[in-house]
């Protein structure tokens, strides 16, 4: 997991933690664990990240350098 790159696609689009916990549904403590990689982002979260973001699954986890959905 590429939680540098999760923390980078936030402070891109100008979003705080609290913003990003608002938008998942939970604390922003829970939040800012998955950010530093204390905690595992459940795969519910992962996707809803990517939606916000509008990249694909593949760029947060580190598997490409290619921000785009599959098919884009």
């Amino acid at each position: 997991m590429q939680y540098k790159r999760i923390r980078d696609l936030r402070t891109d689009n100008d979003l705080t933690q609290e913003n990003v916990a608002e938008f998942l549904k939970c604390h922003e403590g829970v939040y800012r664990r998955y950010e530093n990689g204390v905690r595992e982002i459940p795969l519910w979260a992962l996707l809803k990240l990517a939606e916000l973001y509008d990249v694909s699954v593949d760029y947060m986890l580190g598997v490409t350098d290619n921000r785009r959905k599959f098919g884009e």
